[in-house]
């Protein structure tokens, strides 16, 4: 076996092992011995590519830190989940689209929902514990070149998933008519942006007190028709979608909105879901 075919067996089994049992904040719960078994290579090869075992450490964060994306394949279920879930409030509640006001309700509704169901995936996720955890080992690392490719790895993570939920929030935000409000400085990025801080934030607080999983809070953030039990997540989206969207006075909402509507969250012209949405 070739010293690079062994260099990525080794980093595989790792990370395989990382994404399983998460990553505490520095890797002393990875065994080397093990990984090496686990990666079916032999010793003396691994041993010549890595004399010393933080060799290797060294390069498994590297790893970590450039597929991380934050948890790039957890993002990617979370968003067709949150597709599947807003369609189904659009099934129950597809009559207010017919009204602004109903419009509004409608969006104050996927606002709430999707937030909580967004928060509990990611809260159970081990790939997003990985991913905080490499943050905060990021941050314990020495000043040199470990340091810096680990931080700029972090830094292109970041840029893509601030990319994927931006796209999310302006093609949900389109389809139902939204705009960014003018002069308000905003953009999707930022909005991304802190959008994602926030659940980050409210991850962390909730791995030492699950409580704020359930938490609801009655209250009526965008002057919807009703108030509702809230979750802080939720007020926190709703805060942010309301300082930087409004509804768009040129959009017309006539049945080819509708169906386009529809088809992004995966309903067919009837309301029925279909198999995918439309990506």
């Amino acid at each position: 076996m070739s010293d690079q075919e062994t260099q990525r067996r080794m980093l595989d089994a790792a990370l395989a092992m990382v994404h399983q049992n998460g990553l505490t904040v520095g890797l002393d719960h990875i065994s080397f011995e093990d990984v090496i078994h686990q990666a079916g290579v032999s010793r003396t090869a691994v041993y010549r590519r890595w004399p010393y075992k933080d060799l290797f450490f060294s390069d498994l964060l590297r790893e970590l830190a450039q597929g991380a994306a934050p948890a790039a394949a957890v993002a990617a279920v979370a968003e067709e989940a949150t597709m599947r879930l807003l369609g189904s409030v659009l099934a129950g509640r597809a009559a207010e689209l017919a009204s602004p006001q109903g419009r509004h309700d409608l969006v104050t509704e996927m606002l709430r929902v999707s937030a909580s169901s967004d928060f509990e995936a990611i809260h159970d996720s081990a790939e997003w514990r990985t991913y905080l955890a490499l943050q905060a080992t990021f941050m314990s690392l020495p000043d040199g070149h470990l340091r810096d490719d680990v931080q700029a790895a972090l830094a292109r993570s970041e840029a893509r998933f601030v990319d994927r939920v931006a796209r999310g929030w302006e093609q949900v935000a389109t389809a139902m008519g939204y705009r960014l409000r003018p002069d308000s400085g905003g953009s999707f990025p930022l909005i991304a942006t802190l959008a994602g801080a926030t659940m980050r934030g409210l991850v962390l607080m909730a791995l030492s007190d699950p409580e704020l999983l359930t938490r609801r809070v009655p209250a009526n953030p965008t002057a919807a028709g009703a108030a509702a039990d809230w979750p802080l997540i939720g007020l926190a989206a709703a805060g942010i979608a309301g300082t930087f969207l409004e509804p768009d006075p040129d959009v017309v909402w006539d049945g080819e909105r509708v169906t386009a509507l529809r088809a992004l969250l995966g309903q067919d012209a009837t309301g029925h879901a279909t198999a995918e949405p439309d990506r």
